[in-house]
């Protein structure tokens, strides 16, 4: 059986405009994220969600109610949530290694793949379950690009970026416990 997740990036936050490592840490949506998720909103209007998530961080809980005009309950995912950085969390992106596959383990945060096979369970217990045809996540940038690299090469596709309220569409095969990766909308500028 074949079932539709949208996954979602968060819109801008104080931390984006800062230029601050945000992973667990939080930060509150500026006025151009709530811009953000309101256009981003016009994407879903003619599309019946029956189920939406959203990482436990207010950025994305606020950017979720947004999109979905406070009209549909959600449940908070502490597995939706955006890489842990560790002691390096709001500190300035400058600090940002290139490489950070484990770079970020030795400081207490988390590896790449810990966050790529987090982000795996998570949309696939999700999308488990019987009554979920399509389904909104909202997440964060680091987490949606983690979890599209389990399903192909990351790298073409975020060639324009991951921009704010980003929307990726994936297939869900419930045979093959598999993502495919139909479309990005995207709607941060």
């Amino acid at each position: 059986m074949k079932k539709t997740l949208y996954l979602m990036r968060h819109g801008q936050t104080l931390f984006n405009v800062r230029r601050k490592i945000q992973g667990a840490c939080d930060s509150p949506l500026t006025e151009l994220g709530i811009h953000q998720a309101e256009i981003a909103s016009a994407y879903f209007t003619d599309i019946e969600l029956d189920h939406a998530y959203s990482s436990t961080s207010e950025r994305s809980c606020d950017t979720l109610e947004i999109v979905t005009s406070e009209l549909m309950p959600y449940q908070r995912l502490k597995g939706l949530k955006e890489m842990h950085f560790g002691t390096f969390e709001g500190e300035s992106e400058d600090l940002n290694p290139k490489d950070k596959s484990t770079f970020f383990v030795q400081y207490g945060g988390e590896s790449r793949e810990d966050v790529r096979n987090r982000m795996v369970q998570t949309c696939t217990e999700i999308m488990e379950q019987d009554d979920h045809q399509t389904v909104l996540a909202v997440s964060h940038g680091g987490a949606c690009f983690h979890f599209l690299s389990a399903w192909q090469d990351p790298h073409e596709v975020v060639k324009e970026g991951i921009t704010n309220c980003c929307v990726f569409k994936y297939e869900y095969d419930s045979e093959e416990k598999t993502f495919a990766l139909l479309e990005v909308e995207r709607h941060g500028f």
